[in-house]
């Protein structure tokens, strides 16, 4: 089963407490993982998402290690066992 697991400076943010939070989601693609999340934290929605439902640029998601480079396309199909992971992206110099 796919799961989503978000770094403890998401949660904080959307009154969450501190530390990782973590779900399992029986989704097919990480559009589906991600509205499991929000049914369960509706504040998450409007700090991970645009309003065109697009993930912001200070939002980093990456599935089974791999950086979701098309911030615009969420229907990417899961494996059975994906592991999505959430963080505040960093910049700086």
């Amino acid at each position: 089963m796919p799961s989503i697991t978000l770094a403890s400076s998401i949660t904080q943010r959307v009154g969450r407490g501190p530390g990782e939070w973590r779900i399992d989601c029986v989704a097919p693609t990480v559009e589906a993982c991600l509205e499991a999340a929000f049914a369960d934290s509706p504040a998450l929605r409007g700090y991970l998402l645009d309003e065109h439902g697009r993930v912001r640029p200070h939002v980093a998601v990456f599935v089974d290690g791999r950086a979701l480079r098309d911030k615009s396309d969420l229907g990417i199909p899961l494996e059975a066992d994906a592991e999505i992971h959430v963080f505040q992206a960093l910049s700086g110099g």
